[in-house]
């Protein structure tokens, strides 16, 4: 009879990163760039990784940060389209970071830049010498909101969205609202798909605030009025910013690691990440989120879960920030449904749809039929036909 022996190991690891609102985080005699947790200073070369926009507009104020506080810096600029997130753009850090001779704990790497760079840093500092700790400077509306939160890290492979990622938290990410002051308008629609998201799944304040003053808040760029203006005033912003942001902590935290698949926030993203990369690069992240926002609300209404008037409302306050309802691969029912298909897959053999049964709050649904995807992909057709002839801006433009 073979002899067998057995082993367990268990261990916990306690999990601990910061989100921190720093107003003036490149000014010279501002210290946030420079901690790390606890307080204490990096030591030895600082990688910074800029995306190229970030580099074009703030480059020549980074060096001169980083050279008036004395810290030896080595710089990667990489573009930040989604068609980079891919594995050539992580192995890329990873290199530099050899060069560098980034070490272990001491002289974490800091991106400064969109999601796009933040998910390859992410993920290359995940597997360089099995994890190193980074931070994280978010300059758009989306990496503030959404990915400043989040403990995973994601690149596109093989066709499918985030399909390669690791759970990496940085122990510290940097927020500051002066960058959005050169985010285009449509960079700011973008991160308000993910805002609208969070307000209609459990924050109504949010979505008052969203439809009386979304519009203004992307005109103004989430800035603090001018001296003497009669303009918002920046407290709107703070909050707008401040409860997406707290919003999206208190989904992720009791569930970090997504043992748990039911999840709230993956309202919006249930049918949107296959139409997504199928409609690169025509399509941003948050502009299909909106738009699976709208498509999950039509399904909702159309089982009675939300009446008629909240539905038009939805649609409404979406529009009124320019984003818009609906894309004709929305309309696509094998589309739709192979999109679905993959999720489920994701989720491990179940739906676990959000869906809405008020404007804040949600159940789950896990019996969805290709009749009910069929009636809300009419839906969005009806929608994309309300749309023609009508002002304002088209998807794909930055007008």
């Amino acid at each position: 009879m073979p002899r067998q022996q057995s082993w367990k190991i268990q261990a916990e690891l306690p999990v601990e990163y910061e989100i921190i609102e720093s107003h003036g985080l490149l000014d010279p005699d501002n210290p946030d760039l420079l901690r790390l947790p606890g307080g204490r200073r990096g030591t030895g070369t600082r990688l910074v990784v800029l995306d190229h926009s970030v580099d074009e507009l703030y480059g020549a104020e980074i060096r001169s940060y980083f050279s008036k506080n004395k810290v030896v810096v080595d710089y990667l600029t990489l573009p930040g389209s989604e068609e980079n997130k891919s594995i050539e753009r992580v192995l890329e850090v990873v290199n530099k970071l050899n060069e560098v001779g980034t070490n272990r704990l001491s002289s974490p790497p800091i991106v400064i830049g969109g999601g796009v760079v933040a998910d390859v840093v992410g993920l290359a500092a995940s597997l360089y010498r099995r994890g190193i700790p980074f931070v994280r400077v978010p300059t758009t509306l989306l990496g503030q909101v959404d990915v400043s939160v989040a403990a995973k890290s994601g690149i596109n492979y093989g066709g499918y969205r985030n399909r390669l990622g690791a759970y990496t938290p940085p122990p510290r990410t940097l927020i500051d609202r002066r960058f959005l002051a050169t985010v285009p308008d449509r960079q700011l629609r973008n991160g308000m798909g993910e805002i609208f998201k969070m307000a209609l799944i459990k924050d109504l304040r949010l979505f008052e605030l969203l439809e009386e003053y979304g519009a203004e808040l992307i005109e103004t760029r989430f800035q603090d009025p001018r001296a003497g203006s009669t303009g918002l005033p920046g407290t709107v912003a703070d909050e707008v910013i401040g409860r997406a942001i707290a919003g999206m902590a208190e989904e992720l935290q009791p569930n970090l690691w997504e043992k748990d698949l039911q999840r709230s926030v993956d309202y919006g993203h249930s049918f949107s990440p296959l139409v997504e990369m199928r409609a690169l690069p025509e399509l941003l992240h948050g502009e299909a989120v909106a738009m699976d926002c709208i498509f999950s609300a039509l399904i909702a209404a159309d089982r009675g879960l939300i009446d008629d008037a909240q539905l038009e409302r939805i649609i409404a306050v979406a529009r009124r920030m320019g984003l818009e309802p609906s894309h004709p691969l929305f309309c696509d029912v094998a589309l739709v449904l192979d999109g679905l298909a993959d999720t489920v897959r994701h989720r491990d053999g179940r739906q676990n749809l959000p869906m809405l049964t008020g404007i804040g709050q949600v159940c789950f649904l896990n019996d969805v039929t290709e009749n009910e995807i069929e009636r809300a992909c009419a839906g969005m057709g009806g929608l994309l036909d309300a749309n023609a002839g009508r002002p304002g801006q088209r998807i794909g433009s930055d007008l």
